[in-house]
């Protein structure tokens, strides 16, 4: 297990790749740079590498870092801190999957 505490996301091993393009967004060039060589020294994850390259380039082209997600924000997905509202009372109808053959459900077969 690789130790990424001293990158410039935290956690950054875990982050799905959906958020991650966000929060390149706040990272100055030697930031990307090194989240960069870690990532070909560990995962290298193609498509991980290829969004990293991307935004260097665009950063080296004279793009600005600007406000992405924190990077204490938690990922997407994360469970919500009280727990969830569905309770019977919420919850939709209880309902059967229709038999094999109906007629009215062209995708099941007859």
């Amino acid at each position: 297990m690789s130790d990424d505490s001293a990158l410039p996301l935290p956690d950054y091993d875990h982050l799905p790749l959906g958020t991650l393009e966000t929060r390149l967004h706040a990272l100055d060039e030697p930031a990307v740079a090194a989240l960069l060589e870690h990532e070909r020294a560990h995962g290298d994850r193609l498509p991980v590498v290829q969004l990293l390259e991307a935004r260097l380039g665009r950063l080296r082209d004279g793009a600005e870092p600007t406000g992405g997600l924190p990077a204490t924000e938690p990922s997407v997905g994360a469970a919500p801190a009280g727990g969830s509202r569905v309770s019977p009372a919420t919850a939709g109808p209880a309902m059967n999957p229709p038999s094999q053959g109906d007629p009215i459900n062209p995708a099941q077969p007859r």
